[in-house]
């Protein structure tokens, strides 16, 4: 898995690649802790690149809106492809999170 982070005023895009499982979960989620400790709360999360997420993926995704939401900001996703979005629809984060076909409809969401 890599991580990009890319600062795109009002949000900070989190660019995903690879699969978010039980041996990379823990990384993608101190990266996301860090952009919150660091004030960045209004966060979104680039899936585009991402064809697979285990129930470790999906534990972080929702760690991160949460600490994002008590921050004052929220963790928006974008670009998610069908097999993660089956996932995320199964087990119910389409009714916690926020998603986007892509990330300039995400950045477009937070207010200026």
């Amino acid at each position: 898995m890599d991580i990009v982070v890319e600062q795109r005023a009002p949000a900070t895009v989190v660019h995903i690649t690879g699969s978010v499982d039980g041996l990379t979960a823990d990384t993608l989620m101190a990266t996301l802790q860090q952009q919150i400790d660091a004030g960045n709360t209004r966060l979104i999360g680039d899936l585009s690149g991402v064809s697979y997420t285990s129930s470790a993926g999906l534990r972080a995704l929702l760690a991160t809106v949460k600490q994002a939401r008590t921050a004052g900001g929220d963790f928006r996703l974008a670009g998610v492809l069908p097999p993660v979005h089956k996932v995320l629809e199964m087990s119910g984060f389409t009714t916690i999170l926020k998603l986007y076909p892509d990330v300039d409809g995400a950045v477009a969401s937070y207010p200026a």
